[in-house]
């Protein structure tokens, strides 16, 4: 079970590698903050979604996420991919304890990607 778990685990930070290759043209995505007195709209609300998910409160965070991206902001697609990938580190019993799961990773991950219209380019990862 361990073997599937870490299989699927894998399988996500492979997927997210894939469209950063495929739609932003790099290697990995890793969204990276600046000095606190420099952050922008944007760093703030990748701070505050994180704090959200350590909070358990991954459900919020993502309806926030959802609710304030701004899908002409390619910048903000690679923080979404970022909060997915973190998301992706932590284990499955605090996902579960906190009503969530992997398949809502894959499925967070599908619908950014159709937010910001590239599904059709990476369905084939899917």
């Amino acid at each position: 079970m361990k073997l599937d778990k870490d299989y699927i685990l894998r399988m996500i930070n492979d997927l997210v590698k894939s469209i950063a290759f495929i739609v932003l043209g790099k290697n990995d995505i890793e969204y990276e903050l600046p000095e606190k007195d420099e952050y922008s709209s944007v760093d703030f609300l990748y701070v505050k979604l994180l704090e959200l998910v350590n909070q358990g409160k991954i459900n919020e965070a993502e309806d926030i996420l959802f609710d304030e991206i701004n899908t002409s902001d390619m910048r903000q697609f690679e923080m979404a991919m970022s909060f997915y990938l973190y998301l992706n580190d932590f284990d499955d019993d605090y996902l579960e304890s906190n009503d969530y799961s992997r398949d809502e990773i894959k499925e967070g991950i599908k619908s950014i990607c159709k937010e910001y219209g590239v599904s059709s380019m990476i369905e084939f990862l899917f």
